[in-house]
């Protein structure tokens, strides 16, 4: 939503700054490590990081950051390998590293800690691969670790972000409509939703159940919908197992 003194809603990149100078000493003494995509990784950003005393792993392509991976090029880099069975194909993970790259162009550049990874398997296909900037020190003890943090992001974008916007929930990047806390109501209203739904996820063995049998969310709510519309229960607990029932499956005791 716009901010005070701006007719218009500003980026990103602009609002996790304000964030950073809003919450980043209330973080610092936690030594938390900042996740983004390529998109924040830049020498303004990383330096702005640094002076919270906060730490962070940032995707960081070839494509813009030619300065960096040409720094790269030609060096023997360090490289870690190992071997993981995913239940149907081996895969290989290849890692490599390098500590004090320059992230940019000049005599001022920030430098930072590069690492990548690259899945392949037995018949040559690459199933991944990505790179991160860091500021922590990279060896062949920690790389791993590094790089399954870094990848977490992903997780957290597609497990929880686009679950809002694409699984039912309807959360649209702007809702364009309402003249002052409207939009923040629907938004705030949408992630109280996803959490209360991933704590019954966990706790509650009659929504794990339901969940289990209906194939998506998207169908789980169409049901809730269609249900609620045209008749009345008295709880939660007797609109769950009305459904169980329904389906045929044994109601277990709720843990909840």
């Amino acid at each position: 939503m716009p901010q005070d003194g701006h007719d218009k809603q500003d980026c990103e990149t602009a609002a996790a700054k304000r964030w950073l100078s809003q919450h980043g000493q209330r973080f610092s003494p936690l030594k938390v490590t900042i996740l983004g995509d390529d998109l924040y990784c830049h020498q303004p950003w990383c330096q702005q990081l640094l002076e919270q005393h906060l730490n962070f792993i940032l995707v960081c392509r070839p494509e813009s950051h030619i300065t960096l991976y040409e720094h790269l090029d030609g060096i023997d880099l360090p490289t870690l390998t190992t071997k993981r069975w995913t239940g149907k194909v081996e895969e290989t993970y290849t890692y490599r590293y390098l500590n004090g790259v320059p992230l940019k162009d000049g005599d001022e550049a920030l430098l930072v800690n590069w690492c990548e990874l690259t899945v392949t398997r037995a018949d040559g296909k690459v199933t991944y691969k990505n790179a991160f900037a860091t500021n922590h020190t990279l060896s062949a003890d920690n790389v791993a670790e590094v790089v399954l943090a870094g990848r977490t992001r992903w997780k957290v974008e597609n497990e929880n972000n686009n679950t809002l916007k694409t699984k039912g929930y309807n959360l649209e990047h702007n809702f364009g409509h309402g003249k002052q806390h409207l939009s923040s109501l629907l938004a705030t209203l949408n992630i109280l939703s996803l959490l209360f739904h991933t704590v019954l996820g966990l706790l509650d063995q009659k929504y794990k159940l339901l969940r289990s049998h209906l194939p998506t969310r998207k169908t789980f709510f169409d049901d809730l919908r269609a249900l609620t519309r045209y008749m009345y229960f008295d709880s939660w607990e007797h609109l769950l197992t009305f459904m169980l029932e329904g389906l045929e499956l044994e109601i277990p005791p709720n843990t909840c």
